[in-house]
């Protein structure tokens, strides 16, 4: 069957974000998307048996879009952020494509023998430079990568990220406030240093991170204001949370402090769950620390947490969004256990306050500055 001629030919407008947050000015899909399986319409018709890969895709748009129109089958898909993965398998299920694909982390299984590989580029450099070391040392020899995303988030600076990992690489004109990069022959050459570590003697920790996880290997100064009130959070507590763990520096603190506590570290972000992992192994704390990747605190039993940290994103994607936050209050308001304390960083403009209060219960003030404030709510 020929691959079909046109993206216009694929209903996009039935793909939905959820369950990741939807609104108006929130969209599941791009002109982006659009572009990059235009570029790759005749590479997908030669390799739509297999030979596919598809790399941050964020609502599935890519991947059920080179199925759909091309009739490409085995793709293979990493998507950074776990509500990604549910948002492809609901959309997919919609369009009665759910045997099209399967999700697995990057790395060897993800991109041995992949002929085609179609990206939506990371804002992220680091996070970019561990993706295309990835591809070029596991990908077929042959491998043409398609590297799309919308102009305003693109820099100069990621030609020169995918020229350090493939020997050619192709601008493409603009679409649409949309541009895509053509990288092919991947060098022999390329190099990973990925994790990488970074020593704070001032918390006596070693932090280690992937590209692309937020604040990378330093300790971000909001996350600093936690750790510098950590002695005042619920001293009998027994079981701990680190909510949207990032690279896991609260966690591993808290278990450091506090030899008998056992500590759960959750982030929706494989990124930061690879990271988090690696951190509390630098800091010999895998006996007290267990990290999983989870949709907020789902899986979590009610009323089963004594202390909650969260120092919650105010971004979704490249949009300032309350509601990933108000979605992670809810969450922490239903583990967290009579009387327990959620011990919250946020941007002080945002005002969380009154929120948290009519979310969690009772919420108190603990410091305040021109840029954040650290409150802590008592579990109804």
């Amino acid at each position: 069957m020929p691959a079909k001629d046109s993206v216009n030919e694929f209903d996009f407008d039935r793909l939905r974000r959820r369950p990741d947050i939807e609104a108006e000015n929130l969209f599941a899909v791009d002109a982006s998307d659009r572009l990059i399986l235009d570029e790759a319409a005749g590479a997908l018709a030669a390799y739509r048996s297999g030979g596919v890969v598809v790399l941050e895709d964020r609502y599935g748009a890519l991947t059920l879009g080179a199925a759909a129109l091309h009739d490409a089958r085995g793709i293979r898909v990493y998507q950074d952020a776990l509500s990604g993965e549910y948002a492809l398998d609901s959309n997919a299920s919609g369009v009665n494509l759910t045997d099209a694909y399967r999700s697995l982390p990057l790395g060897e299984e993800l991109l041995k023998d992949a002929h085609v590989v179609l990206l939506q580029l990371p804002r992220s450099l680091d996070a970019l430079d561990e993706i295309a070391g990835a591809i070029a040392k596991y990908a077929a020899g042959d491998v043409i990568v398609f590297a799309g995303g919308r102009i305003k988030h693109m820099t100069v600076s990621m030609n020169e990220v995918l020229r350090r990992h493939f020997g050619a690489l192709n601008v493409r004109p603009a679409r649409q406030k949309s541009r895509v990069l053509i990288a092919s022959s991947p060098l022999s050459t390329s190099t990973s240093d990925w994790p990488r570590n970074e020593r704070h003697d001032d918390f006596d920790l070693t932090v280690r991170g992937h590209g692309g996880v937020f604040a990378g290997t330093s300790i971000d100064i909001g996350t600093r204001a936690l750790l510098e009130v950590l002695d005042r959070m619920k001293p009998d507590a027994e079981r701990a949370i680190d909510l949207g763990c990032g690279t896991g520096v609260l966690a591993a603190a808290l278990a450091a402090q506090r030899p008998l506590l056992q500590v759960l570290a959750t982030d929706q972000s494989a990124v930061a769950v690879a990271s988090a992992r690696a951190t509390v192994d630098a800091n010999a704390l895998a006996d007290r620390v267990t990290v999983v990747r989870a949709d907020g605190l789902s899986g979590q039993a009610d009323n089963s947490a004594d202390l909650i940290l969260l120092n919650p994103p105010f971004h979704i994607g490249a949009s300032v969004h309350a509601g990933l936050a108000e979605k992670l209050f809810i969450d922490a308001a239903r583990v967290l256990a009579p009387g327990g304390e959620l011990w919250t960083v946020w941007n002080t403009h945002l005002g969380y306050r009154p929120t948290l209060t009519r979310i969690v219960g009772s919420t108190r003030q603990v410091g305040r500055n021109t840029k954040f404030t650290v409150t802590v709510s008592t579990g109804r």
